[in-house]
């Protein structure tokens, strides 16, 4: 995404404008996808972001439906790519084709040549692989040969990853895991809404209707991304919850816990700490913060308003910080999760 050169105060026009598109994106994924409203939302907004997203849930919780659903509505080239264990980066990013009446290579470009790109089961794919793939996220373009080749804009990942299942899987580096804008829990539906989807199987393999065959889901096109990236731009934020973010992420970091209160004694933790400073192996990086600050824009700007609120930074906290914290081996031994751990910095870290 392209930053808005003259970003300023949200008008009320372009926060009705904004408010128009995310309720009518509701609810054109509504006519395939039952609840999952963070999932719907967390989409969108690591696409406004012009970040990628990383979807940890079971199978058969609507992860795959969801991403083709959100290309189709705004109008994105779509491609799915199954990691497995023999995936091999030339897969993925394409290689050179020798010709032999010419004596030359081209190159023949690989699925990730697209603008949304569905990494399914993505830690299934070996080291290599996933270097291929980091590059393409990071730099937004890929390396064939002696060619650097860019990708297309808007360019967005999202990577799906089955949280039971581990056998002939490979754990992503942190490397990686911090260039996802996101991780997004997919959870069980509710028994509603169970109900809903199996009462709207359309025939006895259990394919989802999407609808009435009159409803057509609202189209938008790649510029309306890119106005929801402007927009939220341009929704305040005081400097205030700026240091408030500051601190959240300082107070991953055990390292920096006493430099970070000695520095910043309005937003030092509470004495409480220290409970969960054990169970933090490593702790998120700048990255994090810069990621928190975009995000609770993007929330205050999908709840209609035009400012940020604290409520709006530790809602974006668990989805900013759950793949950012590497977890100590205490923590698996006690069964404590990366948002129990979050739960616990958001209590200590005191509000400004």
């Amino acid at each position: 995404m392209e930053k808005h050169e003259n970003a300023g105060a949200l008008t009320e026009a372009d926060a009705k404008r904004a408010a128009s598109i995310v309720e009518k994106y509701r609810a054109g994924m509504g006519l395939k996808i039952v609840g999952q409203q963070a999932l719907v939302d967390g989409i969108l907004a690591a696409a406004v972001a012009g970040g990628h997203a990383l979807l940890e849930g079971v199978p058969g919780v609507a992860k795959t439906l969801a991403v083709r659903t959100f290309a189709s509505l705004f109008s994105l080239d779509f491609k799915r790519i199954q990691f497995t264990p023999d995936l091999l980066p030339s897969d993925l990013i394409g290689t050179l084709i020798y010709n032999r009446q010419t004596g030359d290579f081209s190159v023949r470009k690989g699925p990730v040549f697209t603008n949304i790109v569905l990494a399914d089961e993505i830690n299934r794919a070996p080291a290599k692989v996933q270097s291929a793939l980091l590059e393409a996220m990071a730099e937004r373009q890929v390396t064939i040969g002696d060619d650097s080749l860019g990708l297309p804009s808007p360019f967005t990942v999202l990577a799906t990853q089955n949280p039971v299942e581990h056998e002939g899987t490979y754990r992503l580096p942190e490397a990686e895991l911090d260039r996802f804008f996101i991780k997004i829990m997919v959870d069980y539906p509710s028994a509603e809404e169970e109900t809903r989807i199996i009462s709207s199987a359309s025939n006895c393999s259990g394919i989802l209707a999407s609808g009435k065959e009159s409803e057509k889901p609202p189209v938008f096109s790649p510029e309306d991304l890119q106005f929801l990236h402007n927009a939220a731009d341009s929704v305040h934020c005081e400097e205030s919850l700026v240091r408030y973010i500051v601190s959240l992420v300082s107070a991953t970091r055990p390292s920096s816990v006493k430099t970070s209160a000695r520095s910043m004694p309005g937003y030092a933790a509470k004495s409480g700490r220290s409970d969960y400073l054990h169970y933090i192996y490593l702790g998120a990086s700048p990255r994090a913060g810069i990621a928190m600050f975009s995000y609770a824009k993007i929330k205050a700007l999908f709840s209609g308003e035009n400012w940020v609120s604290p409520e709006n930074i530790k809602d974006a906290a668990y989805d900013v910080l759950r793949h950012r914290i590497s977890l100590s081996y205490e923590a698996g031994a006690s069964g404590v999760s990366a948002d129990d751990v979050i739960s616990m910095i958001l209590n200590a870290v005191s509000l400004p």
